[in-house]
């Protein structure tokens, strides 16, 4: 017995009631059809309705009815004759499921499968006949995805005549739909792969990437919000796969031709080559190092590694150079500018794209600029480029890193933090769009002015902390003293972190720097500045003053500013700023007093910016309390460093049950805890 619930149209029912079926038999014809029992309760007992019956035969009969037109249709169009005959049979199969009064998928799925078997088994359609099939089935198209095998007669289409009118009127709104609609391009690859030439296919008109931002225009729509979520992601998988193909031929050739110190030494056999082209440069053989040590003439010569659409040039001196076995027998993985770089013996490579796949790549890099000017977008664009989803020859291709530079560039001047923290590495131990893109790095082609801008952004928000700090002093100390040296206002301020926070130990390191920020009016204006908080943090840390400070309700940072500046607060251990409208900016000011042990901030805007800096200074800090306060797991999750924590108050606050578990576990002091009203209570 299979029960079965149902809902009968108002011809079949005067009233709205409920009932349930349930179907005796499995019907193979209309004799043994299903027989029905249809109970309805009402007040007074049970009625069989016969009307029940008879819609559930009519649709049993309408199932029947297009399953034998459907045979029909397959053997008619299995052997086609007179095209125009097929053309008008098409058309009435679509009519007949547009008609159909059948509501199911499948419906309309099977005669574009049948239209899709009758195109793969013609290929010798004239594009004539190519264009009358497809607006026969463009009805269909309107609320249905195509087929795989239709999907690549759709790319041939766009291919041969990217300029027909098929592609603007038909294929629009399909695209617009898969766009708006699809889920997993990894189930539907032809989907994505129809979407790419569709793109390809308006970027050839004569208003080219005109008429391409008017199409992404009209999938973000009118407002200031798109209201299709699934069309960003699409768009970008879309892009990053057609980027991908630009150099997909070389990448795949990488393995199966004559590595670059083969070649070198005339080598021309293949050979098991397992490592990628960037790791051959990287780790050489001892013995091609002694084999290039070996030969006395001296002489440059270009080597081209050539594809269809990809040719790599590699300039290179035959000279043997320290530094290649420096790198012997260093079998760890390196990271992605390393790979990037390549040795002084294989002098500089350069990467050549084909007519087509240069435009490609300049149709979709275009996509991503365009994306990253709305401001819907970018967060979710930010965070989908954050990993670096792109081929390591595409980020050693010049043109390639020029052109996204300006989407970096918008990331690293929006405000927001969810959109510019993505410019750093989404992990310890691997390289984000700061490294490659900052003086050094592959894709750095000015003079540090972008760099400047990512470090401004980042400063400005949560990342004025130490170990950021630190990470530039020892990575990135030259290009910031270079630019500070140029007038960067940033640089300066960077500088003058560092001799206050102590980040530099050398003392020759430090006079250097100091030079460097005398040697401009801004270094020297921020540096005098620098010379007066010390002057002030000397006279706040002279022993003396209270051991106990509440501040009023309603100060401010200025208000607690300006009291911390007005004497001694070496012997300050407590500190209240209850109920006050201090912020995260009062950190700063916070972290100069060296006794501070209890620190009461229950109901202020302390944020999670103000956790981070009071974890690298405020060491010894033993009491605090953060009830009712905007902070979130990002800062208590830094509170794990402050080992001397013996009371904490996080009561009302975005408090998850990880965090707790994790905060636990790494305070080992930690006896007493208020976690009321959050996740974790």
């Amino acid at each position: 017995m299979v029960c079965t619930a149902l809902e009968l149209p108002s011809g079949y029912m005067e009233n709205s009631v409920s009932y349930s079926a349930i179907e005796d038999v499995q019907p193979l014809s209309w004799e043994n059809a299903p027989k029905y029992c249809l109970q309805l309760t009402i007040p007074g007992g049970t009625v069989l309705l016969q009307a029940a019956n008879s819609y559930l035969r009519d649709q049993w009969f309408h199932s029947l009815q297009w399953k034998k037109k459907i045979y029909k249709y397959k053997k008619v169009l299995s052997n086609p004759s007179r095209w125009e005959v097929v053309l008008k049979e098409i058309r009435t199969l679509v009519d007949m499921a547009l008609t159909s009064p059948l509501q199911d998928d499948s419906i309309n799925q099977a005669p574009l499968e049948i239209v899709s078997k009758l195109l793969s088994e013609n290929t010798n359609l004239t594009t004539q006949e190519h264009e009358n099939i497809i607006v026969a089935i463009a009805p269909l198209l309107e609320n249905n995805h195509p087929p795989p095998d239709l999907c690549e007669f759709f790319c041939k289409h766009c291919r041969e005549r990217p300029r027909s009118m098929v592609v603007i009127e038909v294929f629009t709104p399909v695209v617009q739909r898969i766009l708006k609609h699809n889920m997993d391009f990894g189930k539907c690859p032809r989907l994505r792969l129809f979407t790419q030439e569709y793109i390809l296919a308006l970027n050839e008109l004569n208003a080219g990437m005109e008429v391409v931002k008017k199409f992404i225009q009209s999938m973000h729509g009118p407002t200031g919000h798109c209201p299709h979520p699934r069309v960003l992601p699409n768009l970008v998988a879309v892009c990053l796969a057609a980027i991908y193909s630009c150099y997909e031929e070389f990448i795949n050739s990488r393995d199966n031709s004559p590595s670059l110190k083969e070649i070198r030494n005339g080598c021309q056999q293949p050979c098991d080559r397992k490592p990628t082209l960037p790791l051959r440069l990287l780790h050489p053989s001892p013995d091609l190092v002694s084999q290039e040590a070996t030969l006395s003439e001296p002489r440059l010569k270009s080597v081209v590694v050539a594809s269809s659409e990809v040719h790599v040039e590699v300039e290179r001196t035959s000279t043997a150079k320290p530094a290649l076995t420096a790198s012997t027998g260093n079998d760890s993985e390196p990271n992605l500018i390393d790979c990037l770089m390549v040795s002084p013996a294989c002098g500089t490579m350069s990467i050549e794209l084909g007519p087509q796949a240069g435009r490609t790549l300049g149709c979709h890099v275009e996509i991503l600029k365009l994306l990253s000017d709305y401001d819907d977008w970018r967060p979710s664009l930010a965070s989908l480029l954050q990993p670096i989803p792109f081929p390591k020859e595409a980020l050693a291709h010049e043109k390639f890193t020029k052109e996204l530079k300006y989407v970096i560039q918008r990331f690293a001047e929006d405000p927001r933090q969810e959109v510019h923290s993505c410019l750093l590495s989404v992990r310890a131990g691997k390289d984000g769009w700061f490294q490659l893109y900052s003086p050094g790095g592959v894709a750095c082609d000015d003079d540090g002015e972008l760099f400047a801008s990512m470090v401004h952004i980042l400063m400005g928000s949560c990342y004025k902390t130490k170990k950021f700090l630190l990470s530039l002093a020892e990575n990135k100390l030259g290009p910031c003293m270079l630019l500070a040296l140029r007038g960067n206002q940033t640089m300066a301020e960077i500088l003058c972190l560092m001799l206050e926070y102590n980040i530099i130990d050398n003392n020759d390191t430090q006079l250097q720097i100091i030079s460097t920020l005398e040697s401009t009016d801004v270094g020297k204006r921020m540096y005098e500045q620098l010379c007066d908080r010390q002057r002030e943090l000397k006279e706040l840390q002279r022993k003396g003053g209270p051991t106990r400070l509440t501040l009023p309700s309603k100060s401010t940072d200025a208000d607690l500013a300006r009291l911390l500046s007005s004497g001694s607060f070496g012997n300050l251990e407590n500190l209240s700023l209850a109920f006050t409208n201090v912020t995260s900016a009062c950190a700063e000011h916070l972290i100069k007093l060296p006794s501070l042990k209890q620190l009461n901030l229950w109901s202020t805007q302390f944020g999670d910016a103000g956790l981070r800096l009071l974890s690298e200074h405020l060491t010894m800090l033993q009491v605090l309390n953060l009830c009712e306060t905007p902070v979130t797991d990002a800062g208590l999750l830094a509170l794990s460093s402050m080992k001397s924590l013996c009371s904490l108050n996080m009561n009302s606050t975005k408090l998850s049950a990880d965090t707790y578990e994790d905060l636990k576990a790494k305070l080992p002091n930690l006896k007493e805890v208020d976690v009321r009203y959050t996740e974790a209570w």
